[in-house]
């Protein structure tokens, strides 16, 4: 059978269909880079945003118009509107989150037990969904309860996976000849408080880092809230990136209490601090929303002004999107939608001239890239694009395809979102 997966949304869906690979793999079928070539087509769906549940239904229709005749359907919007996505054209199942572990045993007719053997080697997910990097599940759901967000809803209780099962999913990412892990989940930073007794994030990235070779280890979002003390001591080892991912969301005290966010401003700033100190030019990136219930123009004008301050290295910028059965949803005071668009526009501005004095700082220097994307120019050069350790979007044309390698660039310099430069060595290989 011929398998086409694509996902919407964070970086844990795209770990969930990387492991759905693997397991069609192992079955003995064969993944297609298209919905038009596939007997079977898996949509996981996202539903964070207004946005993203439109992008699900949209993706869905789309591959139905492609011709896939047999669609199957999980994730979080698909999980919190079964009836919806069950009446969208040629979808034949629809999966809750609840049980989309067991997605493809299910569908096989085969027992989840004949998945427990030694992993397969990773295969990149064809089309769409082609990565270099790997990226790991480690652990799922979320017991916080942030006003604005719907992930609880459709995700349920955190829950972490044992050490062995994430070594298990690492040691199938070498074997495909993976260059960078990126380990991942709803709320990473409480892997292991589930587990009696409990245990941090930092045994976990100690254990993948003594298991990962020479492959560089990424971790994905962090709450501010999670990093404990001796945590930045961890990139001592050069594989682990310096970039740290943490959602500050507002930059007003008063708007974060609104969002039952356990940090402030001040302890934010010191924690950013802390890291920068103990790892020269690390990248801290983050996620703002605007427009929440109730913001005023002064606490707005309170958070973008932090922002300016912090230097960050980018960051991803939200409208507030009321989700059904969210707290934030029955406040008081909804932004109007052209205030939220307005209060978007100047975030944007606010994190893309951080990105630019932060990329900026490069320039001449010599960094490792991992190459992701390669596209022929002529017939005697690629056009490649990949990543720093410490998330450098960065072009560079090669006499040869050099995707999946790690190669030392000079920067030479900035351009709109990335980095340009040229290969130390002329080649790659």
């Amino acid at each position: 059978m011929r398998v086409y997966l694509d996902s919407i949304g964070c970086r844990l869906n795209q770990s969930e269909i990387e492991a759905y690979a693997r397991q069609f793999h192992a079955a003995g079928h064969t993944l297609v880079a298209s919905a038009e070539q596939a007997d079977l087509v898996v949509i996981n769906t996202c539903t964070v945003t207004q946005a993203a549940a439109s992008d699900s239904r949209h993706k869905i229709r789309q591959v139905a118009r492609a011709g896939a005749g047999e669609i199957a359907v999980t994730g979080c919007w698909s999980t919190l509107n079964p009836d919806a996505a069950a009446s969208l054209p040629n979808v034949s199942r629809v999966v809750p989150n609840a049980h989309k572990d067991q997605l493809v045993a299910d569908l096989l007719n085969l027992p989840l037990e004949a998945f427990d053997l030694e992993p397969v080697a990773r295969q990149p997910v064809p089309g769409a969904r082609l990565r270099t990097r790997a990226f790991i599940k480690v652990q799922d759901g979320c017991d916080n309860r942030c006003t604005f967000c719907v992930t609880t809803l459709a995700r349920g209780a955190g829950r972490s996976r044992d050490i062995p099962q994430v070594l298990a999913d690492v040691r199938a990412a070498l074997d495909g000849e993976c260059r960078e892990v990126v380990l991942t989940g709803v709320h990473l930073g409480s892997w292991g408080q589930d587990f009696t007794p409990p245990r941090h994030l930092r045994h976990l990235v100690a254990a993948v880092l003594e298991a990962s070779g020479e492959a560089r280890l990424r971790l994905s979002s962090l709450e501010p809230w999670d990093l404990e003390a001796g945590f930045f001591d961890l990139w001592q080892d050069p594989r682990l990136c310096r970039h740290l991912h943490l959602p500050l969301q507002s930059g007003c005290a008063a708007t974060l209490r609104r969002m039952a966010r356990k940090t402030t401003p001040d302890s934010f700033a010191a924690l950013l601090a802390a890291a920068r100190a103990a790892v020269p030019d690390m990248a801290i990136t983050t996620d703002v929303i605007v427009g929440i219930p109730g913001e005023s123009d002064a606490e707005f004008d309170e958070s973008l002004e932090f922002v300016q301050r912090m230097g960050f290295a980018g960051g991803h910028v939200f409208t507030y999107s009321a989700r059904p059965g969210t707290a934030a949803a029955r406040m008081p005071g909804q932004t109007p939608h052209a205030v939220r668009k307005e209060r978007n526009a100047r975030m944007r501005a606010a994190l893309a001239e951080s990105a630019r004095l932060y990329q900026e700082r490069f320039v001449g220097d010599v960094l490792p890239v991992l190459w992701e994307s390669a596209a022929a120019v002529g017939p005697d050069g690629w056009q490649m694009s990949g990543l720093t350790d410490n998330y450098l979007r960065v072009s560079a044309l090669a006499p040869r395809r050099c995707w999946n390698q790690i190669t030392p660039v000079r920067l030479v310099g900035y351009s709109g979102d990335s980095l340009q430069g040229y290969l130390v060595n002329s080649g790659c290989g």
